[in-house]
């Protein structure tokens, strides 16, 4: 259990990042006709995502930025938002297919539920949280910050909200060491494990929840897991305990910290973020879809 401040280059703050702009890659004209003219050529022959892997996409311009991406994201910052991939006037299909493209450089996919599928569509399904098994991004209601379950996750904005659906960036490192600084006790709470509704994803024969803790310190490394709404749900289970004050607590001053260290910013349509999910929470705000 760590009880000390952790020291890391992903330990930053919004406000310091607000003035800054190390964060932001702006993509070359050279990149941006190479992606979309390789995406082309696969969608003219009848191909989709789905059917592709690395060895499809050359992507050559993008050779030194894939090394600065991999690097931002352990042992920098941990997270990018690159601006400016060719969606304006491409089909929904095409932009998965640039993103599908650019994810397969930078690493390798992971199934995102238990249906083995390995990209979503966020987007307004008319329903909440109270529906069954429906996750968050599924619903237009303001997300918590969390994290995803892959080591790193890719979001492409392909079209903006109406209105609302601010995006929201936060170290987790920073809000740890600013809840050790004001609380050390709820600090060593954080690091204890917490029910998690697993909203229908768990594996055959498992419980419906699982208990994890929030902050995980293991051979050197800080890594977080948080969800505090599927924290909340879990406690539609019988057989899982009530959150005791010191965990209510511990969760409160938690996004209390988050939003006060969070970078805030709009996705544009041709937006990309990736991150470190071990070190970056992210959230967004309700929006119109």
């Amino acid at each position: 259990m760590l009880s000390e401040p952790h020291d890391s280059t992903a330990a930053w703050r919004g406000d310091d990042l607000a003035n800054r702009n190390d964060w932001v890659i702006n993509l070359s004209q050279a990149q941006v006709d190479e992606l979309r003219s390789e995406a082309t050529t696969i969608t003219s022959a009848g191909r989709s995502w789905h059917d592709t892997t690395q060895a499809d996409f050359t992507l050559c311009a993008w050779s030194d930025l894939v090394l600065q991406l991999r690097a931002q994201l352990e042992g920098g910052l941990g997270f990018a938002l690159i601006r400016s991939l060719p969606v304006a006037d491409v089909s929904v299909d095409l932009a998965r297919l640039m993103l599908w493209a650019l994810g397969q450089h930078v690493g390798y996919p992971e199934p995102q539920d238990a249906a083995g599928n390995l990209l979503h569509d966020v987007q307004d399904s008319g329903k909440d949280l109270t529906d069954g098994n429906i996750r968050a991004y599924q619903t237009n209601l303001p997300i918590n910050y969390h994290n995803d379950g892959a080591d790193v996750f890719m979001l492409l904005c392909y079209k903006s909200a109406q209105s609302g659906g601010r995006s929201k960036l936060v170290s987790a490192i920073s809000v740890f060491n600013e809840i050790r600084s004001r609380r050390p006790d709820l600090a060593r709470v954080l690091q204890e494990p917490f029910a998690f509704d697993a909203r229908g994803q768990q594996r055959p024969g498992s419980p419906p929840y699982q208990h994890v803790p929030i902050y995980n310190f293991h051979a050197v490394y800080l890594n977080v897991l948080y969800k505090r709404e599927y924290i909340d749900l879990a406690q539609r289970f019988a057989e899982v305990p009530a959150l005791t004050s010191s965990q209510v607590a511990a969760l409160d001053l938690m996004d209390q910290v988050c939003d006060e260290l969070a970078l805030e910013f709009v996705m544009e349509p041709g937006d990309m973020v990736v991150a470190n999910n071990y070190d970056i929470l992210h959230g967004r705000s309700a929006f119109q879809d």
